[in-house]
């Protein structure tokens, strides 16, 4: 009979007499940190956020731009965003101060609104760099999503070929597919 290490044997053992599913071995989880938080949570809540700040942008900005304290922010959006208010404010008003006064805070409008959403989306839980960087690999990856890029129809041509078209022609000849006034295939074919 093979000998069996002695830690393999111990953990058999407390296998055995484990009555509480706490006390029983668990599975191995992957390599490094444990994650803390979900991408889609995060891309989600940053959208959202933007759509909110879009809304009382006009509003909120004279009174955030000139805020430098934790007071003057929360104020800034009781003002200013006042329905929305109690999803920023009291919790985020430290992570608001700090992305404001990041050196790459954009000067335009609507890149100010989407670097603060998207900054805001981690809740303090990762960086505000974290948090741009997962939501800008998020909004990739839905662009990468599977999509069609061409369809093609199966013909018969007048010149004798059967079989797949090519670029809605007759890959022997070059006669076109006409579709017809109005049909749906005529928009991205020109």
């Amino acid at each position: 009979m093979p000998k069996t290490s002695a830690k393999i044997r111990d953990l058999k053992a407390r296998a055995r007499g484990a009555k509480i599913p706490l006390d029983m071995n668990s599975p191995k989880r992957g390599r490094g940190r444990p994650a803390s938080v979900r991408p889609s949570e995060i891309r989600g809540r940053a959208d959202n956020y933007r759509w909110i700040l879009n809304q009382g942008w006009d509003r909120l900005w004279p009174l955030l731009s000139k805020a430098q304290t934790l007071e003057e922010v929360i104020k800034a959006f009781q003002e200013g965003a006042s329905p929305y208010a109690q999803e920023f404010m009291p919790a985020l008003a430290g992570l608001v101060v700090k992305v404001l006064h990041e050196p790459k805070f954009p000067g335009r409008q609507e890149p100010q609104i989407n670097f603060l959403a998207d900054s805001l989306a981690g809740l303090g839980r990762i960086t505000p760099r974290s948090s741009r960087d997962i939501c800008e690999r998020e909004r990739a990856k839905q662009k990468r999503a599977h999509h069609i890029i061409r369809y093609e129809f199966y013909i018969e041509c007048s010149c004798g070929y059967k079989g797949k078209s090519r670029n809605y022609a007759c890959p022997k000849c070059g006669a076109t597919i006409a579709f017809g006034y109005g049909s749906i295939f005529n928009n991205g074919l020109t």
